[in-house]
């Protein structure tokens, strides 16, 4: 069974990259932060997923927004600069000589505690900053054959509970529906939101196409997906009617077609939900259309900003 969008073909370079912490470089095997860190501690930190593609970072500004509006958010400092965490991103990629098929984990926690506890003024050194760059690249299977979703009994929960707009390390609710679907037999979990209508997934965006048009949620239970954010803009650029707004399982069971967004991979198609095929339970004409348009973006913005 697949791990969902994010399985990949390992890549026997790996075992010889380059981690960034706090801005010293160390072999993958030796790369470690401390049992008191507040990420290991408490899950207290925010992170990002990027792409380098073809000597660039696609969407590396939104990626930032998001991640320093995160750490806003939490009332953390992470104590870089745009400027300078994005030079720092560059010299690790620069130091494992890397140019594409690059997935990059960025990080950041508190920092080290002096003693396990919640509370953030037991923090006694400035935040953790660890830059993972790893050769990845998502299964052509994945993207050409889909995944198979399975709704959980498992909340998006409210904002005064845990944001589900922060990207925090703190993913325990999108672990437990991720469990839920494995152990049923699926790739990804569907979420719901407390209302009953539908969220999100896991690890991913989740849209469906009804004639024609392409439904997403309303947003207000799910992480600000970048991937998600430039699907939508690419539609609207395209004439491709496209909404925001609350659906139920009953329209998902009954759309021509439906696919998941992220970061890794992109554009995915599902052809299974709950056990019910989609269509022909094959990637359909407005998913590959999607996929078309989405890879000359990503080419396109691969151009811009900083490149290698």
């Amino acid at each position: 069974m697949a791990k969902g969008t994010h399985d990949f073909k390992p890549d026997p370079r790996n075992a010889e990259i380059k981690i960034n912490i706090n801005g010293e470089l160390f072999p993958r095997a030796e790369a470690k932060v401390s049992v008191f860190d507040s990420g290991y501690v408490l899950g207290d930190g925010v992170w990002e997923g990027l792409r380098l593609h073809a000597g660039g970072l696609p969407f590396l500004s939104q990626h930032l927004d998001r991640l320093y509006e995160g750490a806003q958010a939490l009332d953390m400092d992470i104590g870089l600069s745009r400027e300078k965490l994005t030079a720092r991103l560059l010299e690790t990629l620069r130091a494992n000589h890397m140019r594409d098929g690059v997935h990059i984990r960025l990080m950041v926690t508190r920092g080290v505690k002096s003693t396990p506890h919640q509370d953030p003024r037991f923090t006694v050194t400035p935040a953790t900053v660890v830059i993972i760059p790893e050769y990845k690249l998502p299964l052509p299977a994945t993207v050409e054959q889909g995944i198979r979703l399975f709704t959980v009994h498992i909340r998006r929960g409210p904002p005064d509970v845990q944001d589900p707009k922060l990207n925090s390390h703190s993913k325990l609710n999108c672990i437990l529906a991720c469990i839920q679907a494995s152990n049923a037999g699926y790739d990804e979990a569907l979420m719901l939101d407390p209302q009953g209508f539908v969220a999100t997934c896991n690890s991913t965006h989740f849209f469906i196409v009804r004639k024609g048009e392409v439904w997403t949620s309303t947003g207000n239970y799910c992480l600000g997906g970048i991937t998600r954010a430039n699907v939508i803009r690419l539609c609207r650029d395209n004439g491709i009617p496209v909404f925001e707004k609350d659906f139920s399982l009953t329209d998902v069971y009954g759309a021509e077609e439906a696919f998941v967004t992220g970061t890794f991979a992109g554009l995915v198609p599902v052809t299974e939900i709950d056990g019910r095929k989609l269509g022909d339970s094959k990637r359909g004409p407005m998913v590959q259309r999607l996929q078309q348009l989405y890879m000359q973006l990503m080419q396109q913005e691969s151009q811009k900003g900083p490149r290698l």
